[in-house]
């Protein structure tokens, strides 16, 4: 449905992308991934029609409908918020309109062509789904978390991120070819990223989506391309799958790097020994050309790493933190309502809960940023707390660059480290002297990390700490948590990282905070157990079947799609290897052949010989015609 070919794309002097060729199909589901800044929301913007390449073409199949989801900036005002999302189904609005105006045709005394008209149109407007239209209009504004208390409200009093939930639901139910999504579950709570993988993985289109999250990624996808270095590289089935095919494809091109250089100088040390030796011009010139038309494998250059351990912890007692009948209110509104919480040494707590249902107050009360209303907050022995805020990047003075910053608030024991921590954090060269007012989000949430290193605590309270951080930065993050043997009580809406480090899961809602032992799967299970499915994708009507197994059916159409391809790719690798050892080695028989004939022509007696001549000469013609050939058929199958 779509085909990029030989695209280049420049910013300024820097060349994001580099003859990339991509082909898109009708029903394909592509998570691109990549560091931020690679050209992921460029690429995007390339195929939405936003930004035009500098050279290459774009081929789109006819009948094909954009829909183009970009990380912010989307505002909407003037309507409510049922009439905003209703907007986009105008079509069908359009074929409402005019049902009603042919109804009232009807009513007095109708001809034939307008009952026909009115037949015709109200078939139409059943098959697109017109009499739910407003039934599914809810579901999907559920799905994202809204209530039904919202649908009558001003799209004025929404903020940033129920903005982009409102522009998300619109493109849901626009239904486009080519559905484009860049970050969508940015803003989006546990519950609401779930109902959002469910109606993605039934959604009838192609999909190509950008997200930092990686359960998510795992859970819809069935295609990986990485934008990396100015090129596309494509990798069948999910995220897990890519990360060990990307490392295998890595030490493949290693192996096979070695094993073309130590031919190339094999091939140089046999042209430097004969070189000057006439009965041996031919074979040289051969291995000339044999070298002209290798072409080099280059591996792609090392990516920046952040490596980072928390430091030691002071030692604590078995308490770290509690709240006894701990209460906190905002004017008439109750959050949190008589909560005892007790946290103890070497926990991994995480508080989940839909936004808005008072996690970022229940951190303030542990960090001691707000008191309770009414209630107590105790400290555990020797407890030695770090807090990093949801919005702790926006505590950075924007005035100081980014060394001015980090040492601002350093021990001073701490001052000779502060640039390997800088380094740890991929802050290196003069990238230290930047100031902070020119950070991307990602990189003032590093800071902002980085910060949390400079005193050792034994109780660190995250709110949000991967907002704004890529996936291998998610990952760093989280394998240093885990080696962490503090206390930690966190809040993430990104499912891996909360299955991955949580121990015992904490409910915020209603005023209330349960607990639950294990992970969030663990939380989920115990959930519906009870036959509550209000954090799970069964929140709102399933958007497909399950099977017997638990697992869609188109899920599984998918991981079977993605083998056959993995099957047919390695059946070709193994077809052309072998037709390349043969080629190998009729070349090198040729060759022989080739410089015996050489040999024998450079004899006295067969020039003398004219018949023996001609013979030779042909056969000799035969030989390197079928070589040319050879030469050929070899570098096809090398490329």
């Amino acid at each position: 449905m779509l085909q990029l070919r030989n695209i280049d794309k420049f910013f300024a002097d820097r060349r994001i992308f580099s003859a990339i060729n991509w082909h898109i199909r009708p029903t394909d589901k592509i998570g691109l991934c990549g560091e931020n800044g690679a050209g992921k929301t460029t690429l995007l913007k390339l195929l939405a029609g936003q930004v035009e390449s500098d050279g290459g073409e774009l081929q789109v199949a006819k009948g094909t409908t954009f829909g183009y989801l970009p990380q912010d900036g989307l505002v909407h005002q003037g309507r409510t918020l049922f009439a905003e999302v209703q907007t986009a189904l105008g079509e069908l609005q359009q074929i409402e309109k005019e049902l009603r105006r042919l109804e009232q045709d009807i009513s007095g005394d109708p001809d034939a062509a307008v009952l026909e008209q009115y037949a015709e149109l109200q078939q139409q407007f059943e098959q697109q789904g017109g009499y739910q239209m407003e039934s599914e209009i809810g579901r999907v504004l559920q799905g994202l978390g809204f209530r039904e208390t919202d649908f009558t409200k001003s799209c004025e009093t929404f903020s940033g991120g129920w903005q982009m939930r409102i522009a998300l639901a619109k493109l849901l139910l626009k239904r486009p070819n080519l559905l484009l999504l860049d970050e969508p579950t940015n803003h989006l709570d546990l519950p609401a990223r779930d109902w959002l993988e469910e109606y993605l993985l039934a959604y009838p289109h192609a999909i190509v989506l950008v997200s930092h999250d990686r359960f998510f990624l795992d859970k819809v996808v069935s295609r990986i391309v990485e934008v990396w270095n100015g090129e596309l590289t494509e990798y069948p089935g999910n995220y897990s799958r890519y990360l060990v095919a990307r490392d295998e494809r890595i030490s493949a091109l290693k192996a096979a790097k070695q094993q073309q250089d130590e031919e190339i100088t094999r091939t140089e040390a046999f042209i430097n020994r004969f070189r000057y030796q006439a009965n041996k011009a031919s074979l040289v010139q051969s291995r000339i050309k044999q070298l002209e038309k290798i072409e080099r494998i280059h591996l792609p250059p090392e990516r920046k790493r952040i490596a980072f351990t928390f430091p030691a912890p002071p030692k604590g007692g078995r308490i770290a933190l509690s709240l006894k009948q701990a209460s906190q209110a905002y004017g008439e509104l109750k959050v949190l309502d008589r909560i005892d919480m007790l946290v103890e040494q070497g926990e991994r707590l995480a508080l989940v809960g839909p936004n808005g249902a008072g996690k970022s107050t229940l951190m303030r009360l542990l960090a001691g940023v707000e008191s309770p209303h009414s209630g107590m907050r105790e400290e555990g022995h020797n407890m030695h707390l770090a807090y990093f805020a949801q919005d702790q990047a926006a505590e950075l003075d924007p005035a100081r660059d980014v060394y001015a910053e980090l040492s601002a608030d350093a021990p001073y024991d701490m001052v000779p480290k502060l640039r390997n921590i800088l380094g740890a954090f991929l802050f290196s060269g003069d990238d230290i002297e930047k100031p902070v007012r020119v950070l991307s989000g990602g990189e003032r949430n590093r800071l902002a990390l980085a910060k949390l290193l400079l005193r050792p605590a034994n109780l660190l309270l995250l709110d949000e700490p991967t907002n704004h951080l890529d996936l291998q930065s998610k990952q760093v993050l989280l394998d240093s948590l885990k080696k962490y043997p503090g206390t930690i009580v966190f809040v993430s809406h990104d499912r891996y990282f909360v299955d991955e480090l949580a121990t015992r899961v904490l409910e915020v809602g209603g005023g209330r905070v349960e607990s639950y032992l294990g992970n969030y799967e663990d939380f989920l299970r115990a959930k519906q157990q009870l036959g509550d499915t209000s954090h799970s994708q069964m929140r709102v009507e399933q958007q497909s079947e399950k099977t017997a197994d638990g697992e869609s059916g188109l899920d599984k159409e998918a991981r079977k799609q993605a083998h056959a391809t993995r099957k047919e790719q390695q059946r070709q690798e193994q077809k052309r290897q072998k037709e390349l050892s043969k080629a190998e080695d009729e070349i090198e028989q040729l060759e022989t052949e080739l410089a015996e004939k050489e040999q024998l022509m450079a004899e006295p007696e067969t020039y003398q010989d004219q018949d023996l001549w001609r013979q030779i000469s042909a056969e000799y013609a035969e030989l390197k015609g079928r070589l040319e050939e050879l030469y050929l058929l070899w570098e096809e199958l090398q490329a």
